[in-house]
This record gives structure tokens, C-alpha cells and sequence, in this order.
């Protein structure tokens, strides 16, 4: 059993706890220790079996570390499957529903028997809501109105969604002349694959008119909040953006804040605590009693929208916090690590992961960044499923500044995409062959390369005899993607110990949103890399982000080389290499331990293989 899969596990466990009305100290030890698994390198299943204390590992409980052991060696969690038969799993999506907490998810099901949206709304509809205790007519039409927002909250977007939001906005807000600063934080700042929210600071002498600029942006469908220093728009299908206009001398304070994570500004506020400080939205402050006493605690980033949305009329007491004779920094970002004596740390690093190490200034100066990269090995041509030719993703390659390419057109198993069979990609390399011929080959190169298909059975798409030509060869699975989990990493695996292949490209086969990953197992497929000293890829493509950050940091902790490719079908896409750097930065990913940030010789050096 995979990390992700124990963590999956015990969030449900916290859902229904809470909804259950468990208590707040329990529901929490589930959800911080889900965190630390998801996150965690190493395999849980590989530590157990080596008889490691889990325990030893902060946030893990002794309950939290024998339920793990539980689900390893059965592969099912008792205490789940009991509160799954109480609880139905479709109450949580009640939780969606602005202003609706678990306590009262919990009388709806207890008093009217309502399991699911659907069921809320006939009782909404039926005018049965209203007459419960603590609840009223007011609630009952408040839940009517939620309701779209309800079934439109799980929507998150991708990256590149994400981003020509953010332009469209960004462009919106600097066309006001009142704007002096603007930055956009949250997940979309620490790079995280898909965006469930946008939060946006500005600096501004005219707060209240900058706020009706922002209401005015033209995508807006919903004015959630109009205050005067805090507004909420819903874009989209009901995806919301806050904006906050936060004082000049807390800027930094602030976008530390509102970046976080939750969990990143927790332990900051533990360090702070111990220096006889504190950390807020608004500064870095010394403490005293006087202060204690009359300061209220910032609570940690709220997650739930509708609740960032209740303060939104009232301003932010600025003029007490960043100016108060307490305040030690808060104008400059990096002026908030440094007061607390420790280095600034890069947004990608804020998830309470690795930051916080000895190591962290040797990760932070090497990472990797795009313009690290040198070449891009993974793309199609009007071969098989692009739209541009060779020579055209050679020029589009050159003109951003790489130095060799790989066309990895399909192999003939993906018919669809009219895959190349033997004849048809000897006769390819051939062109290429040509192509190379007649160029500088010592200032760009391109690569005679394959993506070819792993069969149901386990064999590879086109014969020995034909990879054995290739400069690189990609292996990947487009097929038979529900088979077993055995299956298909016995299929995985054979490609890797296959002489010819090169990496695995999108290895989990996941599409955001769109598709789960197919049932691997990653660790085995990770060992197996790292033995017979094969790639596995960051598939950039922003519907695939495969590997993601988490399998990223397991893979290199086991010594695993990456390859950060696009999977372009047409030049513009080769743009989407951004997309994989991120990832590889979330993982801390140096620059030497990605294939394709090696020079053209160095890349010429490590092809040079026994055929």
C-alpha cells in the first residue's frame, strides 16, 4: 500500500469524525499525520517491514502508526469501515455548502435522514430545514442559495488555467492607477499542480477604490464580499478570487501570510514563539503581557472561503500592528525569516516538508530552474498526433534556447494517434538522419527517439532489433490502464529492465481531473529505476504534472536521475516546460539530478550505449 493511499485513509477517517462530532484534538492528529505520510520520501509500507517506529517520525502518533500497520498487513482499516456504515461518505459533500459545518451536516442527518446534496435540497425545498433547532428560515434559503456553489466546489484548475486567470487579472488590476503593489499568493504562489482559490495583495492609498475596480473585472459572475479592504468575486462556475489591500509597512508580513501553507506558517509561529516573538499578517512583533493580553490571535490561513468572507467589511487594524513600537519587520517578506534567524525560504519549499533542515540553503542555491534546461525529450510531430513537423519543432526548440530534442512519436499500439510501425519510424530516423546531416551537430542535435507503447502482455510495441536503433527511447502505457495493480507494475518494471529504454515517461498515467493514475506501484517502479540506473520523466504537460512533487522526492531520495519533458503535439507547447519545473522545485529537485539540463557533449556521452 502506497503513502497516498494510507494518507487518503485517515483524512476520510477525519471527515467523518468530525462529522460524528469527535473531538477537535483527535480529528486534528489524523489530518496533521495524513500530511506527514503523503509527504513523507521513504515508503510506509518499506519502514514497517523493516520494522522501523513510526512513531520516531513527528506527527505520527502511536494510534496513527499501528492503524498504518493495520491497513499494510490487511490492506483495511477496521475504524474506517465501521464509521463508513454510520456515515455515509456522500454527507461530506454537504461540507461544501457555505456556512454548513459538520455539527450541523450532522443534525440534517440525524433529524431528516439526509445523506447527499440532492437529499439536502428536496429538504430545503419541502420547507423541513427551517423548523430544525439552530437553524430557520434564513439558514434553510442561505442553503438553497449555496447549493450551485456547493456542487461546483470541487472544481480546481490547472496550472495553465490557472495562469491566464491570473494574467487576465493581474492586467485588470494594474490598469487602475490606485494599485501601487500586486501580488498573487496561496497554492498558485508555492506552484502546486491544480488551484482551488486565488488571493491576490495590493498596496494602495485609495483601498475603497480599488475595490471597485476589482468587482468590476469583467469575468465576474458573483460579488461574494464588497468591504473596504477585503472583497470576494466568484469567475468561472463559481471558482472565487479574494483580494485584500494590505498597509505598506505589513506588505511582506502579508504575503508570507496569505502564501503559506497552513501548516509552513504553524511551525514559523512556533519558532517565533520561542524567540519571544510572534508572526502575523501584519509583522513580526516582540512580545509582552500588555500585548498578549490585548493582541487576539491570528488564526492559521483559513481554508474555507465563506469564512474568509465573513470579515471581509471590516478593515484590517493596520494602524495598531506594523507601526505599533513592538514591530520588529514586516515591509519586505524576506525581512520575516530573517527576523526570526533563518533564511528566506522559496514559496515552492513552504509546505512544512524539507524547509526547515540544516541542508536547506545548499537545496535552495542548486534548485532546479528553466533556465537549467538544455533540452526537451519527449515531443510528436504530424507523424503521428502533432500539428507541427520536425523542422518546426527543431526551430520553435532553438528559438527558446535549447540545444537537442528528441521526437518521441507513438509506436504503431496507438492507433488512434496513427503510431508508427517499424517501416514508418526507420524511415523517420532516416529524415532525422538527414535533418542532423545538414546541420551545425555540435550546436544542436536531434535525437532518433521513440515513445513507444508497453503492451498488455508486458512486451514492448516494436522489436528489439528496431530500439536497439534509437538514440532514446520512452516506454509508456496508453493501454490496458485497469488492469491490476500487478499487472501493470510487472509491465512497468519489464520496460525498465529492457536494454533499449531509456525512461518512463507519464508514469502513473494520471489526467487532472480528468482521470485518477492507474494502480502502480510506485515504490516498486522506483527501485527498479534507480538498479538499472533508468530515467523516470516529469511529464509537463499541465493535464499530466506525472510524476507528481511527492513521487518526484521519493525517486530522488532513491538515487533516480529525472528527464522534464513536455509531451508537446505542437510547438506552443513546448512552453509547458514551466509546468514540470515547478513540480521538480515543490520536490526540491537540484539541477544535477535532471537528465536534460546536460550540455549537448555531456548528453552525446551518456547516449553512447552498447547496441
Amino acid at each position: 500500500m502506497q503513502n497516498a493511499e494510507i494518507a487518503d485513509c485517515f483524512d476520510e477517517m477525519a471527515d467523518l469524525l468530525e462529522i460524528s462530532g469527535e473531538s477537535p484534538f483527535r480529528i486534528k492528529a489524523y489530518r496533521n499525520g495524513s500530511q506527514v505520510i503523503r509527504d513523507l520520501p521513504e515508503s510506509v509500507s518499506q519502514l514497517i517491514g523493516d520494522g522501523k517506529d513510526l512513531t520516531k517520525i513527528d506527527g505520527i502518533g502511536s494510534t496513527l502508526a499501528e492503524k498504518s500497520k493495520v491497513l499494510i498487513e490487511s490492506g483495511h482499516l477496521p475504524a474506517l469501515e465501521e464509521l463508513r456504515k454510520k456515515i455515509p461518505t456522500t454527507l461530506r459533500t454537504l461540507l461544501r455548502v457555505p456556512g454548513l459545518g459538520a455539527k450541523k451536516v450532522a443534525v440534517l442527518h440525524r433529524e431528516l435522514g439526509v445523506k447527499d446534496l440532492a437529499e439536502l435540497k428536496v429538504a430545503c425545498d419541502s420547507n423541513l430545514v427551517k423548523d430544525l433547532k439552530g437553524f430557520g428560515a434564513k439558514t434553510q434559503q442561505a442553503i438553497l442559495d449555496g447549493m450551485a456553489i456547493a456542487v461546483a466546489a470541487g472544481q480546481r484548475l490547472r496550472r495553465d488555467q490557472a495562469d491566464q486567470l491570473v494574467d487576465q487579472l493581474r492586467n485588470h488590476m494594474l490598469a487602475n492607477s490606485d494599485v501601487d503593489r500586486i501580488e498573487f499568493a496561496g497554492s498558485y504562489r508555492r506552484g502546486k499542480e491544480t488551484i482551488g482559490d486565488i488571493d491576490i495583495l495590493v498596496t494602495s492609498q485609495k483601498p475603497e477604490a480599488v475595490m471597485r475596480h476589482f468587482c468590476s473585472f469583467p469575468a465576474t459572475q458573483e460579488i461574494v464580499a464588497q468591504g473596504e479592504t477585503k472583497s470576494s468575486i466568484r469567475v468561472q462556475k463559481s471558482f472565487q478570487v479574494d483580494l485584500r489591500v494590505v498597509e505598506a509597512d505589513s506588505w511582506g508580513a502579508a504575503l508570507q501570510y496569505f502564501t503559506g501553507s497552513k501548516e509552513h506558517n504553524v511551525t514559523l509561529r512556533g519558532l517565533a514563539k520561542k524567540q519571544g516573538l510572534k508572526v502575523n499578517e501584519y509583522g513580526v512583533f516582540r512580545v509582552d503581557e500588555s500585548d498578549e493580553k490585548s493582541r487576539p490571535e491570528i488564526s492559521p490561513i483559513a481554508s474555507n472561503k465563506s469564512d474568509k468572507a465573513k470579515s471581509s467589511k471590516s478593515k484590517s487594524p493596520t494602524s495598531n500592528s506594523a507601526t505599533s513600537a513592538n514591530s520588529i519587520s514586516g515591509a519586505e517578506e524576506q525581512s520575516v525569516y530573517h527576523a526570526l534567524g533563518i533564511p528566506y525560504i522559496l514559496p515552492e519549499f513552504r509546505e512544512n516538508r524539507f524547509e526547515w533542515l540544516e541542508d536547506y540553503e545548499a537545496r535552495a542555491s542548486s534548485i532546479i530552474q528553466l533556465s537549467d534546461i538544455r533540452g526537451d525529450l519527449h515531443m510528436h510531430t504530424t507523424a503521428t498526433d502533432g500539428v507541427n513537423s520536425i523542422e518546426e519543432m527543431k526551430a520553435a526548440a532553438i528559438a527558446r534556447g535549447l540545444c537537442y530534442i528528441a521526437i518521441t512519436d507513438h509506436s504503431k499500439r496507438v492507433s488512434m494517434a496513427r503510431g508508427l510501425d517499424s517501416e514508418r519510424v526507420l524511415a523517420q530516423w532516416r529524415e532525422i538522419d538527414v535533418i542532423n546531416d545538414a546541420s551545425d551537430t555540435t550546436a544542436f542535435l536531434i535525437l532518433k527517439s521513440i515513445e513507444c507503447d508497453i503492451l498488455e502482455n508486458g512486451e514492448m510495441d516494436l522489436p528489439d532489433e528496431v530500439l536497439a536503433q534509437a538514440d532514446w527511447v520512452m516506454a509508456s502505457i496508453h493501454y490496458g490502464q485497469k488492469q491490476s495493480r500487478d499487472q501493470i507494475t510487472n509491465r512497468i518494471l519489464g520496460a525498465i529492465a529492457h536494454p533499449s529504454v531509456s525512461a518512463i515517461s507519464h508514469p502513473t498515467g494520471r489526467l487532472l481531473g480528468r482521470r485518477e493514475a492507474y494502480q502502480v506501484d510506485m515504490d516498486a517502479v522506483i527501485q527498479a529505476a534507480a538498479e538499472h540506473k533508468k530515467l523516470l520523466e516529469i511529464n509537463a504537460s499541465p493535464m499530466r504534472l506525472d510524476l507528481s512533487d511527492v513521487h518526484c522526492m521519493a525517486a530522488i531520495a532513491a538515487g533516480v536521475q529525472l528527464v522534464i519533458s513536455t509531451d508537446a503535439h505542437s510547438t506552443g507547447e513546448l512552453d509547458a516546460m514551466q509546468y514540470g519545473i515547478q513540480v521538480a522545485r515543490r520536490a526540491g529537485v537540484r539541477t544535477e539530478q535532471v537528465f536534460n539540463a546536460l550540455t549537448l557533449e555531456q548528453v552525446k556521452s551518456g547516449l553512447k550505449r552498447p547496441r
